[in-house]
């Protein structure tokens, strides 16, 4: 099955050495395949010199109520494979409380290990921000492009108007077991909904493409081109990726 899911995603544009963001669905993908089976098929299809990475958001689990964060036991919150990647032998996890990422391969280290230094969401330490700067690639693997969150860095450099809502003081456990106390801006959105998949539509032919994965429909998009347009949409109209709430 892995080797099925490597051939698919090849198709679809992934690379070997890519540095590749994995937004997904397990159920998409159909019954018959496992977890493992989903992870090692894009290890295969990424090759010995490329890395995988995927959200390990915790933003649901960690906040105002429950303001602690360890880096080894804090789970994610969306969904079967970035919980089980993140769990992953040898795959590391950024220190951030609400916006890390797991990542696995040869740039992983280089991907997570300074994101503890960022105070937003996703700034310019995030693993998010790194991967367009490694020009990797982002695959929605069975879900819609709407749950961007590299587009909530494209935001944070030009802080439209709906995007923060504050700060709060966490409590960060490094793997090392040493906890320390810091304050984050957090994200607000008060009266919108997110709408990413607008981003889509701003990319050329050759900066994307869509196809399938065994049962599950996929994109592909280049993470460079995604900031470099979405941030000239904002800049033009800085509501563009939201609609109001209803």
């Amino acid at each position: 099955m892995k080797t099925k899911i490597a051939f698919d995603l090849a198709a679809l544009g992934v690379e070997k050495g890519d540095v590749l963001l994995v937004h997904s669905s397990f159920r998409s993908l159909g019954g018959g395949v496992t977890g493992e089976e989903v992870i090692e098929g894009l290890k295969e299809a990424l090759g010995e010199r490329g890395t995988l990475v995927f959200p390990a958001l915790s933003w649901k689990n960690v906040n105002r109520e429950n303001p602690a964060f360890d880096v080894r036991e804090t789970s994610s919150c969306i969904g079967y494979l970035p919980e089980l990647f993140r769990n992953y032998p040898g795959a590391v996890r950024s220190l951030h409380p609400t916006h890390s990422c797991a990542a696995l391969g040869e740039k992983a280290e280089e991907i997570t290990k300074r994101h503890y230094l960022d105070r937003t969401p996703v700034g310019e330490n995030s693993p998010f921000r790194k991967i367009r700067d490694y020009n990797g690639k982002i695959l929605f693997l069975g879900c819609s492009s709407r749950p961007n969150t590299s587009m909530h860095g494209v935001e944070g450099l030009l802080e439209p108007d709906y995007l923060y809502g504050g700060h709060n003081k966490y409590t960060l456990t490094n793997y090392d077991g040493v906890s320390y106390n810091a304050t984050y801006r957090i994200h607000g959105f008060a009266g919108v909904v997110q709408r990413y998949d607008r981003a889509e539509a701003l990319l050329d032919s050759d900066e994307k493409s869509s196809g399938r994965v065994l049962g599950a429909n996929c994109a592909l998009m280049s993470s460079r081109a995604l900031w470099e347009k979405g941030y000239d949409a904002i800049k033009a109209y800085p509501r563009f990726f939201v609609d109001i709430s209803l």
